[in-house]
């Protein structure tokens, strides 16, 4: 069955100031790029040739008339992206020591993002897609939490692929207990789990990642997770096999916001391509071959984004990751 769209993602639409040097004072000068991670997955998968869809709030502000706009010039359909007359869009401030580890400040209490709620959650945009994909930054407070939960029990009901990244930030949360009991309810409904390696540790309490992985394997049954490992590359677990592929390493890195993002819409655009019942039970499965011949494209596509400042508007082209794989592959 043809469907409008290949992905629909529900959650935050910010602006991420990333720092981009300092002025005459030595003072930090913060550039506003267009972020939120589930749109930054959506302009991976749009520069890759799919058709996507947003679902969330922004304020009615500049900053959510310039986020509006870079959506629709990058055609990621807005018709279920709402704008809020009274609270104003999130801001994160995002700095990066010596060492290129990130720091984030929000500007969120509250924030646009959050104000999104369940009767506003169009159903028809997500019963016309194929792929459903949302993280947790959109579980952090109780009214677009039930926007998230509504939208997961429709694409579950009419069969979509569903496609999770918990994307902890931990000063968005009131508690960590309360982010793992949200993070658990994303599990129990996810196709497909994209999960950094300090999260799984976090979650499961195994600094061995296989370990972990086994634990949400046994309690979840998630045919496929895909484990980040920054620097050191990705693995992928799927039906029993595990594949790692190492990191590209740049050398012209600037920063690495957006690049776990890169790498998922990656992933699915492999899926979208191949087929998602394969993944899912068909008897023709992925093989270890196909496995890594995706993880070394999204790390490939990750470690480009890096060496660009934000994501949601500089997403590498395919050629351009075509060409940094195949010097792997």
């Amino acid at each position: 069955m043809n469907k409008k769209y290949d992905v629909v993602a529900l959650g935050e639409l910010l602006i991420d100031f990333i720092q981009n040097d300092t002025s005459v004072q030595g003072n930090p000068l913060f550039e506003a790029n267009p972020g939120g991670a589930p749109c930054n997955v959506l302009a991976m998968l749009n520069k890759l040739g799919h058709k996507t869809a947003f679902i969330g709030k922004v304020g009615k502000d500049i900053f959510g008339q310039q986020l509006k706009a870079v959506l629709e010039e990058l055609e990621i359909d807005t018709t279920n992206l709402l704008m809020d007359e009274t609270v104003r869009t999130t801001l994160a401030f995002v700095a990066n020591d010596a060492t290129g580890e990130r720091s984030f400040s929000f500007y969120r209490s509250p924030g646009a993002d959050m104000m999104l709620t369940a009767d506003e959650v169009q159903e028809s945009m997500i019963t016309s897609a194929r792929v459903f994909h949302f993280g947790t930054l959109s579980m952090t407070h109780e009214g677009v939490r039930e926007a998230t939960r509504r939208a997961l029990r429709i694409a579950k009901e009419n069969n979509l692929l569903i496609s999770f990244d918990p994307n902890l930030r931990e000063s968005l949360w009131d508690s960590l207990e309360n982010a793992k009991k949200q993070v658990d309810y994303g599990l129990r409904y996810c196709d497909v789990l994209k999960i950094s390696d300090n999260e799984i540790q976090w979650f499961t309490g195994k600094e061995d990642f296989d370990e972990g992985v086994n634990i949400l394997q046994e309690k979840y049954h998630i045919p496929l997770i895909l484990l980040s490992m920054g620097r050191d590359g990705s693995r992928a677990y799927y039906d029993g096999m595990k594949v790692e592929v190492p990191g590209f390493i740049q050398k012209n890195t600037i920063e690495t916001t957006g690049a776990g993002d890169t790498f998922m819409g990656s992933c699915l655009h492999f899926i979208l391509e191949k087929g998602m019942d394969s993944l899912t039970g068909d008897e023709n499965g992925w093989t270890e071959s196909e496995l890594r011949e995706m993880l070394t494209f999204a790390n490939a596509a990750a470690s480009i984004i890096t060496t660009r400042k934000g994501a949601l508007k500089v997403m590498p082209e395919k050629e351009a990751v075509e060409g940094l794989s195949d010097e792997m592959w």
